[in-house]
């Protein structure tokens, strides 16, 4: 893993280049490091700190990501939104074996197309802010730690990603 957070913008990139030269594809040890990568590389791109991976929010996402694997749907794990330990969170779901965590993770950063800066919800260029809530929470300022997992049944992937602190927060801007 590597830590960005004092970088000037060249030399953040120049780092997430180099750890990914050496870190590619399959080549990649782990799937905590791919996935770690996948949200810090775009994040380098808007000179945004690197995320550090949290056991914690990995647990806590494995255990969803079982549930929903289990159940067959496809839906956010509900909690309170006063809750001072909320945790922001990514879904994804697709067919078993077909897509890389890179691909998993660059669905959610596509939405980057539709991204307008401003004042969170009004960030989305087509009016419907679920066009680019997965990558506002990636992109999110204030989140400095996430945690993934994914679990499978017989025909899909359910990837789950929480973060912290929690993004998507009205009346503040992403980054």
């Amino acid at each position: 893993m590597f830590r960005c957070s004092k970088l000037d913008r060249g030399a953040r990139m120049a780092a997430i280049v180099a750890a990914g030269s050496m870190l590619t594809g399959a080549a990649l040890p782990s799937l905590e490091q791919r996935l770690l990568y996948s949200h810090n590389t775009e994040r380098a791109r808007a000179d945004l700190p690197a995320m550090h991976w949290d056991a914690g929010l990995a647990a806590d996402a494995a255990k969803w990501s079982r549930h929903l694997a289990a159940t067959g749907r496809f839906e956010h794990f509900e909690e309170f939104s006063d809750d001072p330990d909320a945790q922001g969170e990514n879904l994804w779901m697709g067919t078993r074996d077909a897509f890389s965590p890179e691909t998993m993770v660059g669905h959610w950063i596509g939405e980057k197309k539709h991204f307008k800066p401003g004042v969170f919800p009004n960030n989305s260029t087509t009016g419907d802010l679920a066009d680019v809530g997965h990558y506002t929470q990636i992109m999110w300022r204030d989140t400095s730690k996430v945690g993934c997992a994914i679990a499978a049944n017989a025909e899909d992937e359910f990837l789950v990603c929480r973060y912290s602190a929690t993004g998507n927060v009205i009346g503040e801007r992403p980054f």
